[in-house]
């Protein structure tokens, strides 16, 4: 079982695990890969950068960090994913989201994310 994670969801399972619902938490505890889409890292660096974020470390050692975690994967947001995210019949316009959401779509996996209209979309979304 894999999971993709969007970037709210990035920050709960790591800066604030006790944000995160008690059915995303038991659905990540037994995935068996978690995906990320560079696409947060780049959303978790803007939004530290400009005081919305505070993390316990910086943006580049909270990325390193990430590579440690066992069973997550980082990945590059490609062609492929930036053309499914224009396929998308969908009207949200954030293209970070739109990314996100592909990521999950061409990999086969559930979504976990608090933010509803991603959920309303896309039907393997967990919260």
């Amino acid at each position: 079982m894999r999971a993709v994670l969007d970037t709210s969801a990035l920050i709960h399972w790591t800066v604030n695990p006790e944000r995160l619902s008690a059915t995303a938490t038991a659905f990540l505890s037994r995935s068996t890969e978690i995906l990320i889409s560079s696409i947060s890292l780049w959303e978790i660096a803007l939004k530290h950068r400009q005081g919305k974020l505070q993390l316990p470390l910086t943006p580049n050692a909270f990325a390193q960090r990430l590579e440690t975690i066992d069973r997550t994967k980082i990945l590059s947001v490609d062609w492929a994913t930036w053309l499914e995210s224009v396929r998308l019949e969908w009207a949200h316009r954030d293209p970070a989201d739109r990314c996100i959401v592909a990521v999950a779509r061409l990999n086969g996996c559930s979504l976990v994310t608090s933010d509803e209209e991603i959920r309303r979309f896309y039907p393997q979304a967990i919260w």
